[in-house]
């Protein structure tokens, strides 16, 4: 940042002591606020795309400790939404790289509980408006400093999709956080693994098509709407998206989708474990249960 002066260099022949004492006064502040986000910031830079914004955060941290808390925040302009870990039946998941961090062991994603977008061409998985995905960061050596750098591919949608690419580094230092409140309410989103005993939860196959029908009962207490979204075992998968089905007797609810989606030279009828997302309100859980 540069102060211009008429005189260019005479600057100090035509101030007084107490002109120069209050251009001291208005100077230092500007140049602290420049050199405090390189010592210690608890946000990055937005890197702004035509229709979204991202940014890293920090979480309030202690020093030596194993895991580091840190997010990515993207926020998108009313209308335009991203994408869940899957999309759905279109759309691009978010790619995450950390590659070029400094002393980053890992550095893990997690992904709060998406929604159900309707689109043209069908049904798709992500977030509107604001989204934080919380970030377990495991630094190689605990004493040293780290230095997280993010390069994100990802999608904004709104009747078309545009592909977009966000780059930004923030140092992770031990210390309090404005962003915590935050990233503590993106960490409590995020689905609970529990064991599929706890909602009574099963998948079976119930025709021999050659894209099996699968239906899937599960204990609903509250008898709320559900949404439900299945994963296969790797990110090749691209199963369809459960529907309600009827039939279900009271504190019970029935969906249904067709083992379509599989990866070439899968065979539908062969064993394998799928991932089930359900979403109730403000509470989201992970299961995981094997299809036989």
């Amino acid at each position: 940042m540069t102060f211009p002066t008429r005189s260019g260099g005479m600057i100090d022949r035509h101030l007084s002591r107490r002109g120069l004492a209050r251009l001291a006064l208005l100077i230092c502040p500007l140049l602290a606020g420049q050199i405090a986000p390189a010592i210690a910031a608890d946000a990055s830079a937005w890197s702004e795309d035509l229709k979204s914004a991202v940014r890293l955060i920090a979480g309030a941290n202690k020093a030596g400790e194993a895991v580091l808390r840190a997010g990515v925040e993207v926020k998108l302009q009313p209308g335009w939404h991203t994408y869940w870990r899957y999309p759905g039946d279109a759309g691009v998941p978010p790619r995450f790289d950390f590659a070029g961090s400094d002393n980053v062991r890992s550095a893990k994603v997690r992904y709060p509980a998406p929604v159900l977008f309707s689109d043209g061409g069908g049904q798709s998985i992500g977030y509107s408006d604001n989204v934080i995905f919380p970030i377990q960061v495991a630094p190689r050596d605990a004493g040293k400093p780290v230095i997280l750098r993010l390069k994100l591919d990802y999608a904004v949608c709104e009747k078309l999709c545009i592909p977009a690419e966000a780059r930004a580094e923030l140092p992770l230092t031990a210390g309090p956080s404005a962003n915590d409140v935050s990233l503590v309410a993106a960490e409590a989103k995020v689905p609970t693994p529990v064991a599929a005993a706890e909602l009574d939860l099963t998948a079976k196959r119930v025709n021999d098509a050659a894209k099996p029908l699968v239906a899937v009962d599960l204990k609903s207490p509250s008898d709320k709407p559900l949404t439900i979204f299945v994963e296969g075992p790797s990110a090749e998968w691209a199963l369809p998206i459960p529907k309600p089905a009827q039939g279900a007797p009271a504190g019970r609810q029935h969906f249904g989708f067709e083992l379509d989606g599989l990866p070439p030279g899968v065979n539908p009828k062969a064993a394998f474990e799928l991932t089930f997302t359900v979403v109730e309100g403000g509470r989201a859980v992970e299961i995981k249960t094997r299809l036989d």
